[in-house]
């Protein structure tokens, strides 16, 4: 069974897609931010993270900065998963370390096609 963490400030986008990504045979792990992220990731590494940029503590952005600086075996997709829409947004994640990228709302069909361009189903 493939992993995902859902990394996100709401409480209720984290249940909207645990519920599609359970509904997708994934077992699925939440963090509220990018440092309860980055803890999970070293100790249990997802195949896929769905992460949104904007949160406190550590944004998405300084998430995937960090997680490039871990030494992880074998590293996870990223989907970034937010309301940002400028193209400046998307090519910064993509220059990050990101591999797709989803706009919210999002629902089942979307997150599969995502999921689907990172090779995770």
């Amino acid at each position: 069974m493939k992993s995902c963490l859902v990394v996100d400030d709401s409480k209720v986008i984290r249940k909207v897609a645990r519920h599609i990504l359970e509904g997708m045979d994934f077992a699925v792990a939440e963090a509220s931010d990018g440092r309860e992220a980055l803890d999970h990731c070293v100790t249990t590494t997802p195949d896929v993270i769905l992460l949104d940029w904007n949160m406190p503590v550590m944004s998405g952005m300084e998430f995937l900065r960090a997680l490039r600086e871990t030494t992880l075996e074998s590293r996870p997709k990223v989907v970034f998963c937010t309301t940002e829409n400028g193209t400046a947004h998307i090519r910064a994640a993509i220059d990050a370390g990101a591999d797709e990228y989803v706009m919210k709302p999002f629902d089942r069909e979307a997150l599969a096609s995502k999921l689907q361009i990172v090779g995770v189903v």
